[in-house]
């Protein structure tokens, strides 16, 4: 038989929406700009980085990064996030959330700084201090994911818990819309500036010395949202679910959430000391009662994040890519090289604010009555759908006057990944974890969605090559074309969908029932049957 709950625990359940809980919002959410900011702001400069560093004299076409480059630039910040996800995410659970909180924002403040510092005598010393920086860019950036999702999740009543821990992800959102407005101002106010003949017309003359401060600034000022928040970040007491279940201290958690709940919290002490002893609140991420109790649970969790990450990455990072193939953006050699930066900026600007962050507010604004399941099955199915209609008739898409329907198709592939499993892969390991391991867990999930998007970040860069040797870019073999690449992702987002039935649905259930942390040892594991309930 369930035991009683927590009075401190049970005040959280039920409080009603107050300041606090808008205030947790914006701290943690605030970093979750930065994130995506940080992450994509990349794909807006590496055209320009390619004209700056690898300009070939007497070339038919601007420069490019050589592959290997362009892999590590695009890449290496995943693999930073990858390995910042499980060390954080384990570190959260060992020193709690709070501890570690700051460290990972001041990370991602001084390396955003660093990065558009980068130096070096020659192109390679450049391009190798740049990814140095980013992958410790990322390192924090990956702390980032398991902490926030925590932190919200143990912050927030039951009754619209989904939603708060959406509102902190749909951040990503104005942070993808963010850098594209940022490198539009700043790469219009260097155009009108320093103007520059199209690279056709003059090819030395096309990339202004100037150009090399347009990527730096962009890159650097990824460092102003964290720095704003990390003072109110370091206030924010420790959750009450840590305090209690993982810390033990009664005390502590009642003093800090009556201060937080303005009402009175009784310390229970005596309650805690008997949950302790129980072994149903002891076992470890490795043993058997944790496969059996969660273990369908976490394979579902990282299998669906993984492969939405193959697809969601691969569609951002090479945006610029399909909008060329497509038309939508000029040629590279009718244009200078900050105009360049201007038109695939834009292009950028224009998805995020009609696909993307809606995407994430429908999340918000649904979650808490479709439930969790749903949204995700919804989403993978819908991507599934439009990217095969994208693939299969990819001709008709490039020819003249169909270009529009393309990018309206391409967009809803963007509202339905944010409207489905892009937020709820982030939403639902916070969830279903026992609090000892629940940083834990959604740092494993979040790090396999990064393998994910390492996956797409280095595949779809060579894939979606033209099969024609004499169409790739400089120093690339050919690929399969970026018709292909799209079937490839629509079967992706096919198998998200069948691995969605492992994830379980929590909506409307108090945290320590999902997972089952005031259950007795011989009790059926918690959310056995709650996938036919979903259904």
């Amino acid at each position: 038989m369930a035991k009683e709950q927590l009075q401190v625990l049970n005040a959280l359940d039920i409080a009603k929406t107050q300041l606090y809980h808008f205030t947790a919002i914006v701290i943690a959410g605030m970093g979750f700009f930065t994130d995506a900011y940080d992450l994509f702001c990349i794909s807006l400069v590496t055209k320009l980085l390619g004209r700056i560093y690898y300009h070939v004299e007497g070339a038919p076409k601007p420069g490019t990064l050589p592959p290997n480059v362009a892999a590590a630039v695009n890449g290496v910040a995943f693999v930073g996030t990858l390995t910042g996800q499980l060390f954080f995410g384990w570190l959260g659970d060992k020193m709690g959330r709070k501890r570690v909180y700051g460290l990972t924002l001041m990370i991602m403040v001084f390396c955003s700084v660093a990065s558009g510092l980068s130096f070096g005598h020659s192109a390679k010393g450049t391009m190798a201090t740049l990814c140095f920086f980013r992958f410790w860019l990322g390192f924090g950036i990956g702390g980032d994911y398991p902490l926030s999702a925590t932190i919200m999740s143990e912050y927030s009543n039951k009754k619209t818990r989904g939603a708060f821990i959406a509102a902190v992800f749909a951040m990503q959102g104005f942070g993808i819309l963010g850098g594209g407005i940022v490198a539009l101002a700043v790469s219009s106010a260097f155009d009108s500036q320093f103007k520059g003949p199209a690279y056709s017309v003059d090819a030395a003359a096309s990339t202004v010395p100037q150009a090399d401060y347009v990527w730096r600034i962009i890159l650097m000022l990824g460092a102003l949202p964290a720095a704003l928040t990390y003072y109110w970040r370091m206030k924010m007491p420790e959750t009450a679910r840590y305090t209690a279940l993982v810390a033990k201290n009664a005390k502590q958690a009642a003093a800090d959430m009556s201060k937080v709940l303005q009402v009175e919290v009784k310390a229970e002490e005596e309650k805690i000391e008997i949950m302790a002893q129980d072994k149903a609140n002891s076992f470890g991420l490795f043993s058997k009662q944790f496969v059996r109790r969660h273990g369908l649970h976490l394979l579902g969790t990282t299998s669906t994040w993984f492969l939405l990450d193959i697809a969601f990455y691969s569609q951002n990072l090479f945006q610029k890519d399909i909008f060329s193939a497509i038309g939508w953006i000029p040629k590279p050699q009718t244009m200078n090289a900050i105009h360049e930066v201007y038109k695939i900026a834009r292009a950028q600007t224009l998805i995020a604010l009609g696909s993307t962050v809606p995407g994430y507010w429908f999340t918000v604004a649904f979650i808490d009555k479709m439930g969790r399941f749903k949204i995700q099955l919804m989403g993978f199915f819908f991507m599934t759908v439009f990217m095969f209609a994208l693939a299969i008739p990819y001709h008709h898409w490039t020819t003249p006057g169909n270009h529009i329907g393309f990018v309206i198709m391409y967009s809803l592939t963007f509202f339905f990944a944010n409207f489905g499993p892009n937020s709820t892969t982030f939403i639902v390991p916070a969830e279903i974890f026992p609090a000892r391991l629940r940083s834990t867990c959604h740092g494993i999930s979040a790090a396999a969605g990064k393998a994910g998007a390492i996956v797409g970040a280095f595949g779809f860069l060579y894939a979606a090559q033209s099969t024609d040797k004499t169409q790739t870019d400089a120093g690339y073999p050919p690929g399969i074309g970026v018709r292909y690449s799209l079937i490839m992702l629509g079967v992706v987002n096919f198998l998200g969908m069948i691995f969605t039935f492992l994830v379980p649905e929590p909506n409307g259930k108090s945290l320590e029932e999902l997972s089952g942390e005031n259950q007795v040892d011989d009790e059926t594991p918690p959310m056995a049957l709650s996938r036919v309930d979903a259904v």
